[in-house]
This record gives C-alpha cells, sequence and structure tokens, in this order.
C-alpha cells in the first residue's frame, strides 16, 4: 500500500515536471515566433525605407536643380535654387502677348459703344453711382493718341481670333498646376491673409518685417489665384457676350447681356490693374527674380559657404 501510494506520487511529480517543461517549451517558441515577426517587420521596414531612399534620389537627379556652384572668374560661391518649370515659364510668357492682344483689341470694341467721344448714356464706361456720373472711361485723348477710332472690325476679329488661345493657354496652367502637385503652393492658406497684409506694410516701407523666403507668399498666393479666378470669369462673361442668344441660359444667370458686358469690362481693368501692380514687383524683386522666371532657378549669394568649403561644387563662368 506505502509502495503505490509513493508510485502515485512519484508519477504525479513527473506528470507536473512534463507539463511545466512542455508549458515552457510552448513559450519559448512563442516568443521566439513573436522575435522573429518583429525581425521580419523591421527588415521589412529597412527594405521600404531603403527603397523610398533609392526612389527618392532617383526622382531628385532627374530634376534639374544645382544646390551650389562657384563663379571662376571671381572666385564667389552661389545658391542655386530651382524656383519655376519649363511648362510654367512657357505658359507665363505666351499669356503675356496673348492678354496684351486681348486688352488691345478689347479697347477698338469698346470705343465703338462710345463712339460720341463719352457723351452716350451707356454706363459700361463710366464710375459713378446710380445717375451722378464721376467720370467716363475712356476721355476722347486716350482713343486719339493710340489711334483706336474707327477699328471696330478689326478689334472684333482679333478678339474671337486670340481669345480660343487665350482660353487654351488658361485651361493647359490649370491643368498641369493641379497634376504637378504646385497648386499646394498657390492656393491661400488661412494664413495667406494676415501674411498678406504684412507683405503689403513691407512693400510700402511702413514695416520692417520681412516677408517669408519661400516660392509665393500670402500676396502672391491671393493674388496669383485671383488672376485664375478672373480668368475664368473673363472666359464666361466673353462667351456670354460672344454668343448671347445660343448660350442664353449661361447670359440669364449673368445678369442679362448688358450685365454681362459690366463684368467682362471690369474684369478687364482688374486686369490692367494687375499688370501694373506686376510689373512693379518684378522691378522691386531685381533682376535674379526676373531671371528666375527666364531661365528656371533663382541665384544668390551663399553666406555659408564663406566660412566653410562645401564639397562637390560646381563651377560656371560669369554671364
Amino acid at each position: 500500500m506505502t509502495l503505490r501510494i509513493a508510485n502515485a506520487k512519484l508519477a504525479r511529480a513527473v506528470s507536473l515536471e512534463t507539463s511545466l517543461w512542455v508549458f515552457g517549451t510552448r513559450k519559448c517558441s512563442r516568443k521566439g515566433d513573436r522575435v522573429d515577426r518583429k525581425r521580419g517587420w523591421i527588415m521589412n521596414e529597412h527594405d521600404q525605407i531603403q527603397k523610398d531612399d533609392e526612389s527618392n534620389s532617383a526622382a531628385a537627379s532627374s530634376k534639374p536643380a544645382v544646390n551650389q556652384a562657384r563663379d571662376v572668374s571671381t572666385g564667389t560661391t552661389v545658391r542655386i535654387n530651382y524656383k519655376h518649370s519649363l511648362a510654367i515659364r512657357w505658359m507665363h510668357w505666351i499669356n503675356f502677348p496673348l492678354l496684351f492682344v486681348m486688352i488691345y483689341s478689347g479697347l477698338l470694341i469698346y470705343w465703338a459703344d462710345s463712339q460720341h467721344e463719352g457723351l452716350n448714356a451707356h454706363r459700361v464706361y463710366r464710375v459713378g453711382f446710380g445717375a451722378w456720373t464721376l467720370f467716363r472711361l475712356f476721355p476722347p485723348w486716350f482713343y486719339k493718341t493710340l489711334h483706336l477710332k474707327f477699328q471696330l472690325a478689326k478689334g472684333l476679329g482679333y478678339h474671337f481670333f486670340f481669345m480660343w488661345f487665350f482660353a487654351l493657354n488658361g485651361m493647359a496652367y490649370v491643368l498641369y498646376t493641379f497634376l504637378s502637385g504646385e497648386w499646394r503652393e498657390l492656393l491661400p492658406t488661412r494664413h495667406s491673409f494676415v501674411e498678406a497684409i504684412d507683405v503689403i506694410l513691407h512693400d510700402l516701407g511702413l514695416s520692417k518685417r520681412h516677408p517669408p523666403q519661400r516660392k509665393y507668399n500670402g500676396a502672391q498666393q491671393i493674388a496669383y489665384t485671383g488672376v485664375i479666378l478672373m480668368g475664368v470669369g473673363s472666359l464666361l462673361t466673353g462667351l456670354a457676350i460672344y454668343k448671347p442668344t445660343q448660350l442664353h441660359v449661361l447670359t440669364a444667370l449673368l445678369g442679362g447681356y448688358g450685365m454681362a458686358r459690366w463684368f467682362h469690362f471690369w474684369l478687364t481693368m482688374a486686369y490692367v490693374g494687375f499688370f501694373l501692380v506686376h510689373v512693379v514687383q518684378v522691378i522691386r524683386a531685381g533682376w535674379n527674380n526676373f531671371r528666375a522666371m527666364i531661365i528656371g532657378y533663382e541665384i544668390s549669394p551663399d553666406k555659408m559657404a564663406r566660412r566653410e568649403e562645401v564639397p562637390d561644387e560646381q563651377s560656371i563662368s560669369a554671364s
């Protein structure tokens, strides 16, 4: 009897030890599986990061940008920043003569409506309130000096021909900006309006705070986005004037034929105002900013390179 009890105790001890060993083995194997899985995740993340680095480096190498270069004639180091793509530059310079021709031909058309030298009652070409007129657009000397009289057929022909190129160039610009992702830099943000006030105060000499040094500041974001919206408005109002019967729904939505003409005229005046301010700002910014719209790069002295030697510099000649 005593022997049986001892054997039973021994069997339970062996069974318990075996169970503990099996449990420990399973636990170790689970830990090992977790470690292996973690190692696999780390390796996968490392491979993905390496692939991303390779793709980014390939994209960076394909982008025509140079960080620094040395002028061999003066021995100074300059920083070269890639600013405007080739497509943006082409569309910018194509739009310039197109806009000029559209405004010029529009003035030839507008003269025919004010052929009584501003004495007619048409309210599109005047500035006033109600029946009270402050002044009329345009004065007689304006048409006489620029030789804009009696050229209605020429103005209509130019306007209706070049308007399609103006519209296509504008649509190409909007499409490229969207597909290239440049709209992220162009669209105003919630901080753009406050920043635009700071930029205006700085340009007027009323503030010493410099605008942020990036591709477009807040004032530029608002102005350039506004020009795009003005282009859409000019296209819609122009079509309503061009085909008021066929596009009667559009003409009615704009308030009728006369109101469509009113919108179209003052959008043109807004273009003129933008152009004048734009030219003044380009002159204030200097040659470096203007050159960036021609060659795509903005060149500026590299202050950091004066203190330490910069590796992998490229030599350029003065031009």
